[in-house]
């Protein structure tokens, strides 16, 4: 995985979000890896944004995925979901999102809500230790990806993981057509 240091998360406890650490002592047995096969690598925090981690770590975007936090309203009630996507794609929030979550409107999450509700920092948001009752929207070119990289709920590291893992989260369901490739 590139130039990436990586090692077994569970033993690097100071590279994770609390509720990233908290979710690897409590992970499940029939995930398609065990917990000590997920690892992770410290990077540079000022470099965690997508573009310039893959450059400077030779990590191909194809191989990095996005956890992107969505609101979507229903009269007073507001639902929150993970979208799961490789950064070579874009969620389809306003489409396929908004469908799947019942809601009449749908938007990325304001950073200050989604940092609150979560945890984890801006721009380390990971699928891995998210609140029980959020769905977890995974592409299904993530999960047919062998390894991919993704946030570790703080911006000084990241996670290596297995695609079809991520598809086996407790509450992930995987979606045909969840992002659409950038042009």
């Amino acid at each position: 995985m590139g130039s990436l240091k990586l090692e077994p998360a569970q033993s690097r406890p100071d590279l994770l979000a609390a509720p990233v650490a908290k979710a690897l002592e409590v992970w499940p047995a029939e995930a398609p890896v065990d917990a000590d096969q997920v690892m992770v690598a410290p990077i540079d925090p000022e470099l965690a944004d997508t573009a310039a981690f893959c450059e400077l770590y030779g990590i191909g975007l194809d191989e990095s995925a996005n956890c992107v936090i969505v609101a979507g309203r229903r009269g007073e009630i507001t639902r929150y979901a993970a979208c799961i996507i490789l950064a070579t794609t874009r969620a389809d929030v306003n489409g396929v999102v908004r469908r799947h979550l019942d809601v009449r409107k749908c938007s990325f999450a304001p950073m200050d809500d989604a940092v609150a509700k979560t945890g984890m920092e801006y721009g380390g948001i990971t699928p891995i230790g998210l609140p029980a009752d959020w769905p977890i929207l995974v592409d299904s070119r993530v999960v047919a990806t062998p390894h991919v990289i993704i946030g570790s709920g703080v911006r000084h590291s990241k996670i290596a993981i297995a695609g079809p893992a991520l598809g086996a989260l407790p509450g992930a369901e995987v979606i045909d057509g969840l992002a659409r490739e950038v042009a």
